[in-house]
């Protein structure tokens, strides 16, 4: 599958994550990015950044920008997908109760906490 394609289906896949569970960004798009994706810790941080700066992070991705840690392709085409998914997930969202939601929640941390910790990444 071709890159661009696969940028915007993390996009999607975060969008729903954030719609549900109001995460997306650090918590989903920096460890796939370095751990699926090979970028570096930095390189990722500054790309995540790069695509919401509609919303947040003008200051803080002109920061890696200059430093040449901000890919503005992936970050649009994660844009692309984390819009609409983002959509999707909250519509989902709603229909779950606070119970469950918290459930999703505290697991989707866990596994990335897990993750982070005992994988080796591409990029080191």
């Amino acid at each position: 599958m071709e890159s661009s394609l696969l940028y915007v289906i993390l996009g999607l896949v975060a969008g729903v994550l954030s719609g549900v569970i109001g995460i997306g960004g650090g918590v989903i798009i920096v460890p796939v990015l370095v751990l699926l994706f090979g970028m570096s810790q930095h390189h990722a941080q500054g790309t995540t950044l790069a695509l919401l700066i509609p919303p947040i992070g003008i200051l803080a991705a002109w920061t890696y920008y200059k430093a040449g840690y901000v890919d503005l392709r992936v970050a649009a085409l994660v844009a692309v997908g984390f819009f609409a998914g983002s959509f999707l997930g909250a519509r989902l969202a709603t229909h779950i109760s606070d119970e469950v939601l918290e459930k999703i929640f505290g697991v989707a941390l866990l596994l990335i906490a897990l993750k982070m910790i005992f994988s080796h990444s591409a990029a080191s």
